[in-house]
């Protein structure tokens, strides 16, 4: 015998169904939650590596505000005195939130950059992560001496071609984990 299509019926089997994905879902979560966390650690690290110069001693993550926003910055030292700092930093680019780790000399020169996450335009803005020319114009960046700004806008970055809001972004990004630095400092 058919069970007879009523309101009742539906509710029920909808309900069911509503369970069982979402004991599904949560599962999938518990299972993937640690692999996950441990992978964003691990760029993490590899991104700080990136962006700071070789042994020193890098202390834990210290809370801070960089652009206005929440964020966190690391401190190498050698025998005791900060020689650079890697500031994380994010701002706003053409596709999304650009996050980027940036390295800075106690001098308070770039050291290097490095993008953690980002949601640019693949092929174009994308090119933040891939374009070496790009990238390596702030490998010892002195923004005491140049403008963190691009060229189109008077400043001394060279931007991605056709990407100039990504580039403008990355800049800023940049700019800004400077002033945490300059605020920072000797900490």
């Amino acid at each position: 015998m058919a069970v007879k299509s009523n309101l009742t019926t539906m509710v029920v089997c909808l309900t069911l169904v509503s369970l069982v994905c979402s004991a599904l879902l949560g599962g999938m979560y518990a299972l993937t939650a640690e692999p996950i966390a441990k992978a964003n650690a691990d760029i993490l690290k590899a991104s700080i590596e990136a962006v700071l110069p070789e042994g020193g001693e890098l202390s834990e993550a210290r809370p801070f505000e960089v652009g206005g926003q929440a964020s966190e910055y690391y401190v190498s030292t050698k025998d005791g005195a900060p020689v650079a700092y890697a500031v994380k930093s994010t701002t706003v680019g053409f596709g999304g939130p650009l996050v980027l780790m940036v390295g800075i000399t106690a001098d308070g020169v770039v050291y290097n950059t490095s993008v953690l996450s980002h949601s640019e335009t693949p092929g174009l803005g994308a090119k933040c992560n891939t374009d070496e020319k790009f990238m390596n114009q702030f490998k010892g960046f002195d923004p005491a001496t140049k403008s963190l700004t691009v060229k189109k806008d008077g400043g001394d970055v060279d931007a991605i071609t056709a990407s100039t809001i990504t580039s403008r972004a990355y800049a800023l990004a940049i700019d800004n984990a400077v002033k945490a630095f300059n605020s920072i400092k000797g900490e």
